[in-house]
């Protein structure tokens, strides 16, 4: 009879648990990608990742891009969007906060569009401004919202100052929207303060809600290559290099500065914004620069030095502003550090030959200018003609001078009459 029990009970278990298996399954899984921050090549990356989980999971029900981002790059925010009209998964755009610029390509690039309380969209002017920029620009905005079926007329607007839009838009001004005027011209779906309620109206509110997950590799990369930090490291690195080539011995200079460097380079390839040449480029830069330091003058190798850490900066920035605002950055920090350098660091050949810290010590035998008042009431014979100026010759010296203002001709004979610093004063002799 106890047999019977224990079988009885170990089936309900297993029915129980065969239940509550198929109930989770049936549940879904919901995915939330949130993009805030600067649309980067590293952004782009992070969302691919984090896409292909996505995908590979059989009970993914769908996809919430919660979106906060002043915009960035339009090639980085034009690769995103198309991850996700590409996608399988039913995707929905949560603007929490903000979707400004290439925020709004995301946006409408997704099936739904929510948006939280006093979050806005819209503003997404180029940067530069050129027509060829911003038609292609505007291009891409109204294709995207061609395909999820969102009003290109209000997207233009947001983009093109020129778009006007009776009632919404005034000529010479972007279009920026709030959450309310956005339900109200029927731009978006529906307006959340949370995923919660973002379930609730899709009817998705039994399933389960993921985090995506950011790597160690992707957050270097979203680290190493935003706009503000970049040009901060690539500083580093160099003033880093600069305190260690000027003070003697490989210390805490050196090792920040390698550091800066490594973080620099390695994240800015992982975001795909360099290769191998761009670090080795940068790498033969600081060799000729330090050749350059080793040796006296401002040469050849100086130049190539400057040039290489120039093109590398370019090669590897994100885009010409990043890269414009690296050089200023460097630029002004070094110029910080070598006066610093020069203030407090303990000096070394190399340093002394960089700032010509050389001292000509009258002790040591050099003087400021030659003496010439040894040459007063010494006669000499005019080599040639004084008009006042010439030139004399005194005991085999030739010496430069001018007379009190009369003509002496070439073999005349004339005494120095005065010598004011560098001046010799002659007059003829009767």
């Amino acid at each position: 009879m106890n047999r019977k029990k224990i079988c009885v009970v170990l089936l309900l278990m297993l029915l129980l648990s065969v239940v509550a298996a198929s109930g989770d399954q049936g549940a879904g899984n919901v995915y939330v990608i949130p993009i805030r921050g600067e649309i980067t090549p590293a952004m782009h990356l992070y969302v691919k990742h984090n896409l292909s989980i996505v995908e590979s999971d059989k009970n993914a029900t769908a996809v919430i891009f919660e979106i906060d981002t002043y915009g960035g790059r339009i090639d980085s925010s034009e690769q995103i969007g198309k991850l996700i009209l590409n996608t399988n998964i039913p995707t929905i755009s949560f603007v929490n906060t903000k979707a400004e610029s290439a925020g709004v390509l995301l946006t409408i690039s997704s099936d739904t569009i929510a948006m939280a309380p006093s979050s806005t969209i819209g503003s997404a002017e180029t940067v530069p401004n050129t027509e060829k920029v911003l038609s292609t620009w505007v291009g891409i905005l109204r294709s995207t919202a061609q395909k999820t079926g969102r009003d290109e007329t209000i997207v233009s607007a947001m983009a093109d100052k020129s778009v006007v839009i009776p009632g919404v838009s005034e000529r010479g001004r972007l279009l920026n929207l709030t959450n309310v005027d956005a339900i109200l011209l029927d731009f978006i779906d529906f307006i959340a303060n949370d995923y919660n309620e973002v379930l609730d109206y899709l009817s998705l509110s039994d399933h389960h809600i993921i985090m995506a997950e950011t790597t160690n590799s992707i957050r270097l990369a979203q680290f190493a290559s935003n706009l503000y930090i970049a040009p901060i490291l690539l500083a580093i690195g160099i003033i880093g290099i600069l305190i260690e080539l000027f003070m003697p011995g490989f210390g805490i200079g050196g090792t920040i500065g390698l550091i800066s460097l490594a973080v620099y380079f390695a994240g800015n390839m992982l975001a795909g914004n360099g290769n191998f040449a761009t670090v080795l480029i940068f790498v033969l830069g600081i060799i000729l620069l330090i050749t350059e330091a080793a040796m006296p003058g401002f040469g050849i190798a100086g130049i190539g030095g400057v040039l290489c850490i120039g093109v590398s900066i370019f090669l590897i920035s994100n885009s010409i502003v990043t890269a414009v605002l690296s050089v200023t950055v460097i630029l002004i920090l070094t110029i910080i550090a070598i006066l610093l350098l020069y203030k407090f660091a303990p000096k070394n050949k190399y340093f002394n030959r960089i700032i010509l810290n050389a001292k000509l010590d009258k002790n040591k035998g050099y003087t400021s200018t030659v003496d010439y008042s040894k040459y007063v009431n010494q006669t000499g014979i005019v080599t040639t003609a004084l008009r006042p100026s010439g030139i004399i010759s005194i005991d085999g010296e030739l010496l430069d001078v001018v007379s009190e203002g009369q003509f002496i001709e070439k073999d005349e004979i004339v005494m120095v009459s005065k010598v004011e610093g560098r001046k010799i004063v002659v007059r003829k002799m009767n």
